[in-house]
């Protein structure tokens, strides 16, 4: 088995983990109607947000991965503790290869679990939150949407598929998760990424093998199909 390198992190603070991973719509639509600008804003809000509350703080952990662009995807930075979250600056170019991102994604997420378990860390199960305003434009999709619908129904991860726009295809990103997908209200990125930080903080607290209770969903959901 290949050595895992410790994360000082993971060392300093052994506090239960709850994992999120932002898969962001990068490609040269989201330059379109200030998304892209909208969606920086909406990061800096979270990042506000997890910071705010002490239980977040320490017990979100935090990786954003970018797909659009000169690089296709892009994994930005490493995993970081919600305390020492620092957004990126993303920019919109390019195609929206989301069936590679949401690959790399559920790579991430096992090779943080193999190092949260090495440095004995527990963790909740991790939250995968997909934004696109568009449809895949790369060949195997499908094959990864269906990994990703069984990696939730082995209980390996979370998946929240969210459109953003008029132009993004629903039905198409409903199949990178069981639950299906829903649709932005207009632009609402700080009521989502304010949500997230509050949903964040309820995984955080929930007892081992609880459920959770995560508040609704309409202020920042377009609730009418």
């Amino acid at each position: 088995m290949e050595n895992v390198i410790p994360d000082v992190a993971l060392i300093d603070n052994s506090d239960e983990r709850a994992p999120l991973v932002l898969v962001l719509d990068c490609s040269g639509s989201m330059a379109e109607e200030n998304k892209m600008g909208l969606l920086n804003e909406g990061l800096i809000t979270l990042a506000q947000e997890l910071k705010n509350d002490p239980i977040t703080a320490r017990c979100g952990r935090v990786l954003v991965i970018a797909f659009g662009g000169d690089n296709d995807v892009e994994v930005m930075g490493t995993w970081t503790d919600a305390m020492d979250f620092t957004p990126p600056e993303l920019v919109a170019g390019g195609l929206t290869p989301i069936g590679t991102a949401m690959k790399f994604a559920l790579e991430e997420i096992e090779a943080q679990k193999e190092q949260m378990r090495s440095a004995g860390v527990p963790y909740k199960r991790p939250i995968i939150m997909l934004l696109s305003d568009g449809e895949p434009t790369d060949d195997d999709w499908q094959r990864v949407a269906a990994e990703c619908k069984n990696a939730e129904t082995a209980h390996k991860v979370n998946i929240m598929a969210i459109g953003i726009g008029q132009q993004a295809n629903r039905d198409i990103l409903g199949q990178f998760s069981n639950k299906g997908a829903l649709n932005l209200n207009g632009l609402k990125f700080k009521e989502l990424f304010v949500w997230l930080s509050r949903s964040v903080r309820a995984v955080s607290q929930a007892p081992a093998g609880g459920t959770v209770q995560l508040n609704p969903v309409d202020s920042w959901a377009q609730m009418s199909t």
